[in-house]
């Protein structure tokens, strides 16, 4: 099994919007990828709690079952449409895959 951790810190304004509205967007956005290949176990995302310290603003959680099977999601054309307003609106990103 794989873990595929991501966390993004926004900037404070971006594509119109403020940092909370386009965390809220990027939620929605990564949730309703959950299906979109075989072999995704598990699909989480967490948005940072206001009034306690964060340095990151989301952070998706995710498990696969092979790597094929993370190549496939990252691969995927509904993945890949995200890219663009992630990168618009992000001001950092880290990531982390680790096989368990």
């Amino acid at each position: 099994m794989i873990k595929h951790i991501v966390m993004w810190k926004l900037k404070e304004h971006a594509e119109g919007a403020d940092r909370a509205t386009n965390a809220a967007r990027m939620k929605q956005q990564l949730l309703a990828c959950a299906g979109i290949v075989p072999g995704i176990l598990k699909l989480e995302v967490g948005l940072a709690a206001p009034g306690l310290e964060a340095t990151y603003d989301v952070v998706l959680y995710s498990e696969f079952d092979s790597k094929e099977a993370l190549d496939a999601y990252q691969s995927h054309p509904q993945h890949q449409a995200l890219k663009p307003f992630f990168s618009a609106v992000r001001d950092a990103r880290q990531c982390m895959d680790y096989t368990i």
